[in-house]
């Protein structure tokens, strides 16, 4: 393996990249990674998977996709969240002259 090379296509790559963070989709490799899995990433790291042939950027429906699923997923954690906060206990207050009060023991 050329270093130079390799390193070469990093900066190049690294530097086309315009956003600090990237969705990148995997591909298929010999070592059981899966493809089509997005994942977020900084720029060095996509810059790295992509050279290595570990993964391509992602399209802009699939990104669009990833980020709807994913305030969809937020909302749902921030509603849960709320729902196990507010706890409410209902206490009937009983009325000792209208239920006959506790039992009076016998003399």
């Amino acid at each position: 393996m050329d270093l130079k090379a390799y390193y070469r296509k990093l900066r190049e790559l690294e530097s086309a990249i315009v956003d600090a963070h990237v969705l990148v989709s995997s591909l298929e490799t010999p070592d059981g990674g899966r493809a089509g899995v997005l994942t977020e990433a900084s720029r060095r790291i996509a810059a790295r998977l992509i050279v290595e042939g570990k993964a391509r950027l992602a399209d802009q429906g699939e990104a669009r996709a990833f980020r709807e699923e994913l305030a969809a997923s937020r909302r749902e954690a921030e509603q849960t969240a709320m729902a196990g906060k507010v706890q409410v206990m209902l206490v009937q207050e009983q009325d000792p002259r209208k239920s006959g009060g506790a039992a009076k023991p016998k003399t």
